[in-house]
């Protein structure tokens, strides 16, 4: 399919030398570009959920400074 799409100057510069670099068309390069943003795109929303575990409660309300200094002193 063929399309149109504006991009940014110092970008076509970059793609041009690299597309060159590697005797690949520019087309190539975008083409393979956006597979492999889209193929990373899908990985990540297959990760496995994060596991959860319960910490057993705290020892001090973390919101009170006064009780923290206290404990943190006695240690």
């Amino acid at each position: 399919m063929k399309t149109t799409f504006n991009i940014q100057d110092t970008v076509m510069l970059k793609l041009k030398r690299e597309a060159a670099r590697q005797g690949r068309t520019m087309s190539e390069l975008v083409e393979t570009a956006l597979r492999n943003l889209f193929r990373a795109q899908k990985d990540t929303k297959n990760l496995p959920p994060l596991p959860t575990f319960h910490g057993g409660g705290m020892y001090v309300d973390p919101a009170n400074r006064d009780e923290l200094y206290r404990i943190m002193e006695e240690e």
